[in-house]
């Protein structure tokens, strides 16, 4: 979900990766796809209902092999992984978290450094 203060938040290099990915123009892609908040980030543009403007209507991601490092490692970011209480929070919103196999540590502490690195 997005909108509201939820944001995907993407570098350049993953605009770009995204941008490839479709096959568009830098101006289309930009108009069509992205918008910059008051701060200068970049972040995904919010589609229909507050859902990633790249969800479809089966809720699958079209851009699912070039997707930024927020969704390749969500939900296991600093802030929720490490917080019990953020933890139970944020699977209320989603309905995922908690469900299917039991992710390894390993792959967890991998994912939370990698969101740490990128914010450096």
């Amino acid at each position: 979900m997005t909108g509201g203060d939820y944001y995907v938040y993407l570098t350049e290099t993953e605009s770009e990766d995204i941008r490839n990915h479709l096959k568009l123009s830098q101006g289309w892609f930009r108009r069509r796809y992205l918008m910059r908040l008051t701060d200068g980030e970049l972040v995904l543009a919010s589609g229909d209902d507050d859902r990633c403007i790249f969800l479809d209507g089966a809720g699958q991601c079209r851009v699912y092999s070039v997707r930024p490092l927020q969704c390749k490692t969500y939900p296991f970011w600093p802030e929720l992984a490490g917080n019990a209480r953020a933890w139970i929070s944020e699977a209320r919103r989603c309905e995922g978290i908690n469900q299917g196999a039991v992710i390894p540590v390993s792959t967890i502490r991998r994912q939370v450094q990698a969101c740490l690195d990128n914010e450096g």
